[in-house]
């Protein structure tokens, strides 16, 4: 997010720039227990980018008229497309400080620039090979499960440009488990109707963010400490596996000192939770499955960050 230039908000860009890059460095990460991802080909590495820039030398743009510092968005989309060719890297943050920093060096009257980026996500589908199947590498299926994206505000300092936020996310997980989930002990008044249970099936929607100790080791893959949102993802799903949980608040909880403890290179995790809880029409009994149907609105949510001095309080 850009900040207020003298207590002002001024800022421009450019939404929904579609970049579709072929054969991208592949990418190669530290394996973790929970995941079978170890890294990508990067066939295809595609995103859609939002770019704004903030400066001073705008505000005559606002307040008279005056075009002459602007620089117009379908440039910024062009600028956008044409050093998406260059860059030689492995991970969507790369990219972004890429395009970032080479329009700051471009333009000397842009102070700050805050871009972000959905990656788009498309996998390899399985064909036969000599010794059973393997993973296409011409073939690719647009995938309309969990995304990634990450974002990053960028500003010209004395010595060239630094990264002065930045943030990771994996988007729109949708997790069911159909026993092994419980809810009781809360406030009961006059206002509740809500009743207790001690095993449930929980659906929840879940956005997991996370930030580096030293975003560094999220710009450049050859480090080896790039975190992959499919091992975040796949910690999440073991950590609601393995947990008899009593709340969603309980179990993000949980999925946050799991992750920070698999990444010793993150700062925090954060979530933002949804609960989509089917409802009951038939309760499950023994020998027989129940019948569930879809939430009626209004849903409850979450949000909570965690920090190394919870992990750092678990482990005391």
């Amino acid at each position: 997010m850009l900040e207020p230039i003298n207590g002002r908000t001024m800022f421009y860009g450019k939404s929904d720039v579609l970049t579709y890059r072929t054969y991208a460095k592949p990418l190669a990460v530290t394996p973790v227990p929970e995941s079978s991802f170890t890294g990508c080909d990067n066939i295809i590495f595609a995103h859609n980018i939002t770019f704004a820039v903030t400066g001073e030398a705008f505000l005559p743009s606002f307040s008279e008229g005056n075009n002459s510092m602007v620089v117009a968005t379908d440039s910024m989309k062009n600028f956008i497309l044409r050093n998406t060719a260059d860059y030689t890297g492995s991970t969507t943050e790369g990219l972004l400080q890429l395009l970032s920093s080479r329009f700051l060096d471009k333009y000397d009257h842009v102070t700050a620039v805050s871009v972000s980026a959905d990656r788009l996500p498309f996998e390899q589908v399985m064909v036969p090979g000599v010794d059973g199947l393997k993973q296409s590498h011409l073939v690719l299926r647009h995938s309309n499960n969990e995304s990634y994206s990450a974002s990053l505000t960028i500003k010209r300092g004395e010595n060239g440009t630094e990264v002065i936020a930045h943030e990771c996310r994996l988007k729109d997980l949708q997790l069911i488990k159909v026993s092994g989930s419980s809810f009781y002990g809360f406030v009961r008044d006059e206002y509740t109707t809500l009743p207790e249970s001690f095993d449930r099936p929980l659906y929840i929607f879940l956005n997991i963010n996370w930030t580096y100790s030293d975003v560094e080791h999220a710009l450049d893959g050859d480090l080896g400490q790039y975190v992959a949102a499919e091992q975040v993802r796949d910690i999440a799903h073991s950590a609601f596996h393995e947990l008899n949980s009593p709340s969603i608040q309980s179990l993000i909880y949980q999925i946050g000192l799991r992750v920070l403890s698999r990444f010793p290179q993150l700062a925090t995790v954060s979530f933002e939770s949804n609960n989509r809880t089917w409802e009951t029409i038939v309760e499950p009994e023994e020998t027989k499955g129940g019948v569930f149907t879809e939430p009626r609105p209004p849903y409850g949510f979450q949000g909570f960050s965690v920090s190394r001095a919870d992990l750092a309080g678990e482990t005391a």
